[in-house]
């Protein structure tokens, strides 16, 4: 048993960071910018009743991914973040 820490290894941060750029890039292209902002929201206040069945806490930090491609300092902030948490 190794102990790969608390991101993984390697190939599955490179896996994970290839499927989140595409994920990212299919936002772009099929939501228009105004509704990307309310569709966060959305996902943001979906995640906050996380503790009901159908929705989960992982809406909180999918909202704030979509919001952030349509606000810039939201998106420098979430940038800033990811650099800290590697």
């Amino acid at each position: 048993m190794t102990d790969e820490g608390p991101g993984g290894s390697a190939p599955d941060r490179r896996r994970w960071r290839v499927w989140l750029r595409a994920w990212r890039m299919w936002v772009r292209r099929r939501l228009p910018p105004g509704t990307r902002l309310p569709v966060g929201l959305l996902l943001i206040a979906g995640g906050v009743l996380g503790f009901l069945p159908i929705l989960g806490f992982w809406m909180i930090p999918l909202g704030v991914a979509v919001a952030a491609t349509d606000v810039q300092p939201l998106w420098r902030r979430f940038r800033a973040w990811r650099a800290r948490s590697r």
